[in-house]
């Protein structure tokens, strides 16, 4: 699968669709390969029906300003690229103001696979 992206603009946008109790949505993710682990919005997480007090395990990590502790949702499914994980661990934790995004997509949901990100091109693949 590939994906092309404006290689002058500030992120990756990738469409990321989402499952949970409550149903099923399609949200703007950012490619973040630096991050720990993917992450998605607590209010987003919520629309899905995802009870956050409910959770049994959580993350503590650095963010730009604070280190923070966020729990950990596994979600019933998440999907891009072609890619599917059931049942898969995502931190759940409040974005800042005014982000154009719903979460971030990081590598824990490319392990095992060959993500290629050409700047030149504009073009994300994901083998």
């Amino acid at each position: 699968m590939s994906l092309t992206f404006d290689s002058e603009g500030e992120f990756i946008a990738i469409e990321v669709r989402l499952s949970g109790p409550a149903g099923y949505l399609a949200a703007d993710f950012s490619l973040d390969t630096g991050a720990t682990r993917s992450l998605v919005s607590q209010a987003l997480a919520l629309r899905l029906g995802y009870d956050l007090a409910e959770a049994t395990s959580f993350s503590r990590f650095i963010t730009g300003s604070d280190i923070a502790t966020a729990p950990i949702i596994n979600f019933t499914r998440v999907e891009a690229l072609d890619q599917e994980h059931r049942n898969f661990p995502v931190v759940c934790h409040n974005l800042p103001s005014g982000t154009p995004v719903d979460g971030v997509l990081g590598p824990d949901f490319f392990r095992g696979q060959k993500l290629t990100i050409d700047f030149r091109a504009g073009l994300v693949t994901l083998e």
